[in-house]
């Protein structure tokens, strides 16, 4: 454990938020002290107020920040006199709690103090950083935990057993640190919570932080429990409809759409593999900060049913209203291990998943650490409910607000490296939904860098590339709930009797064959889709008015427009409902080059200008127009239709 303390880089910083601000960052950059939000810190210093007071403030780091992107302005300002009374309570509800910590803020726009804010202030330092060091969390969740601290740390460090994050591990603190405390104490071990470091300046508290971490680091080597042993791994088997089952299993479970990731690398398979993988994995988190609900599933289907009931089961022995909170259990596991796929990692959209794996790839190394060092112990199952459970984490959860409507869901869209595709592709994203992109330009690979983007080149004209492509989306996001066909090209102009064969059939293959193997290959997908699979076909104003000179093109569009409506009648059953939408004159397309343009142009007598207008509403038509309606007819709007066919083109008077 090495400290990144920079003497140029501190120099920049004028006064001691902007210090705090700076090694607060230099903590969040090491993944093995803090992840995703994880880990606190805060300053104590002396403001003068409107009246010319001098006047004690804490700054510690306000809910919904990450100590690797801190700023000055996610710090909440607290009142330090008034949190130093609370701590002297002798209870203090959550509510009430939460009520004196906002009212009592110096700032109103800053954002809501932590749950830890009333511990900061009971600690005697002007500096105070807490961490979940993965070192220490491998130490403190063994069967002697607490010897183990005491003897590696001494008089270094005061030890707080287990207690409730808030008031009551506040009110704990504040009388067990004057109790413990002495010339020597640097720091603080919270057991399966985290360390706390303490100094009179920012490089000071951090400095000490990395050196108590560290000697965790040492004792784990010592002890030979910091290496963990390679162990050799059968290659993974991930069948694709399997992990499409598997994740419709854990959305009914959590009565919503979930992404879900596949990692099958050689640390996520020596993992699920492991022949005590059942006592391991099923104790619980390192630390309730990572609550993570986790199932081993040998075989699918029915284990994690049983895990869901036996969650529901605990629900019902235990929460105190059981009725009433109900309504917000969500029993569905966050992980799911197996000997044949590794890890799958869920969540509400393809970053949390990201985060959730991340997680867990970390309680791994520290479960693995501690049974190394004599046993891995995690907290009892009720103190894990506690904390899940608990009012603040509830009212932690609403108020993440209503999720984007496509939230969880996986769409597919062919042809969406630019145009209409790449519109699409768009304005799924901007609905929450994981994106899956398809086109044979490689730009396709880059065009976003997301965690919820997945650009592939394929061919869609080869069957096994389409078989590859799906087998991507579903490792990486878990099966498929939408389908955009988009993909096409137009020919040049070209009367039938100059049409040659070989032209014909490339249009047929790119424009039908493609889209029958795509619909084929996805329907095992889209039946699994949580709330029905939906394909969007972008047809086109050929369908129902042809143009001359446009026989291959309007040919493979309206036999595309037949097989769409034969689909539509046979996966109905199915719960998959599928829609046309017929676009013209949609110029900003990667099939409508200047040549094939200024050629359509001159064949209607009109220039281009007057071409791209060329309807009833004289109004250009772009691809962002058509990409919001497919996208919108994916939604509830479209929920009870099937087989629609909806032109948009300003109007066409051949059409209409």
């Amino acid at each position: 454990m090495l400290s990144l303390w920079d003497d140029n880089e501190a120099a920049q910083c004028r006064g001691e938020l902007a210090l705090r601000v700076y090694t607060s960052r230099l903590l969040g950059r090491d993944k093995t002290l803090v992840l995703h939000g994880g880990g606190n810190t805060s300053v104590k210093v002396v403001e003068t107020n409107l009246f010319g007071e001098d006047e004690n403030v804490l700054y510690i780091k306000g809910s919904g920040w990450d100590l690797e992107t801190m700023e000055a302005a996610g710090f909440a300002p607290v009142r330090l006199d008034h949190l130093q009374r609370l701590a002297r309570l002798e209870s203090l509800s959550d509510t009430q709690m939460v009520n004196q910590l906002a009212t009592h803020m110096l700032r109103s726009s800053a954002p809501a103090p932590s749950v830890e804010t009333i511990l900061h202030a009971c600690l005697p330092h002007r500096f105070v950083d807490h961490t979940h060091a993965d070192a220490v969390l491998a130490i403190t969740n063994t069967a002697d935990a607490e010897r183990r601290v005491r003897e590696l740390y001494g008089d270094t460090v005061v030890v707080i057993p287990y207690a409730m994050p808030g008031f009551d591990l506040a009110r704990l603190c504040a009388q067990e640190y004057p109790r413990q405390a002495g010339a020597n104490t640097i720091g603080m071990v919270l057991m399966n919570h985290g360390i706390f470091s303490f100094g009179d300046s920012a490089r000071l508290s951090y400095e000490r932080m990395i050196a108590l971490v560290g000697r965790a680091e040492d004792y784990l080597k010592r002890k030979r429990a910091w290496d963990i042993a390679a162990r050799a791994a059968a290659p993974a088997g991930i069948d694709m409809l399997q992990q499409a089952q598997l994740r419709r299993a854990l959305s009914d479970a959590a009565g919503a759409p979930m992404v879900m990731a596949t990692h099958a690398d050689a640390e996520a398979l020596a993992f699920a593999q492991r022949e005590d993988l059942e006592a391991l994995s099923q104790q619980g988190p390192v630390t309730p900060d990572h609550i993570i609900r986790t199932k081993r599933v040998p075989m699918l289907g029915t284990d994690v049913d049983a895990y869901t009931r036996g969650y529901k089961a605990y629900f019902d022995e235990h929460a105190p209203q059981a009725r009433e909170a109900k309504t917000m259990l969500d029993p569905a596991p966050r992980v799911v291990l197996a000997a044949h796929f590794g890890l799958a990692a869920a969540g509400r959209s393809a970053k949390d998943a990201a985060i959730v794996a991340e997680l867990y790839r970390h309680n791994m190394q520290v479960m693995q650490r501690a049974e190394a060092l004599g046993g891995y112990r995690a907290l009892p199952a009720r103190d894990l409910f506690e904390v899940e459970y608990w009012d603040l984490e509830q009212a932690k959860l609403k108020k993440g607000g209503t999720p984007p409507p496509y939230a969880g869901e996986i769409a597919l869209v062919t042809g969406a490296a630019s145009g209409i595709g790449k519109a699409c592709a768009v304005a799924l994203l901007a609905r929450g939904a994981a994106v899956v992109a398809l086109d044979i330009d490689p730009a396709v690979e880059t065009m976003f860098q997301r965690k919820d983007f997945l650009g592939l080149r394929c061919d869609l004209t080869d069957e096994h590339a389409i078989g590859r492509a799906l087998e991507s989306a579903v490792t990486a996001y878990g099966g498929l709930d939408m389908l955009v066909l988009n993909a096409g090209i137009f020919a040049a102009s070209r009367r039938i009797d100059e049409l040659a064969t070989d032209e014909w059939r490339r249009v047929m293959a790119i424009n039908l064959d493609a889209n029958l193997f795509l619909l084929r290959a996805c329907h095992p997908l889209l039946k699994l889709a949580p709330k029905g699979g939906r394909v969007v076909v972008i047809g086109s104003k050929n369908v129902p008015a042809p143009g001359p000179g446009a026989a291959a093109y309007s040919a493979s569009k309206a036999a595309l427009n037949q097989l769409a409506r034969v689909a539509a009648l046979e996966w109905g059953a199915d719960g998959i409902r599928i829609n046309s939408l017929h676009p013209n004159a949609v110029f900003d397309t990667g099939i409508w080059t200047e040549a094939v343009l200024a050629q359509r142009a001159r064949h209607y007598g009109l220039t281009v200008s007057e071409y791209k207008t060329n309807n009833v509403l004289k109004t250009e038509v772009r691809s962002r127009d058509v990409a919001e309606l497919a996208a919108e007819m994916c939604g509830p709007l479209f929920a009870k239709t099937t087989a629609a066919q909806v032109p948009v083109d300003g109007g066409n008077e051949r059409v209409i």
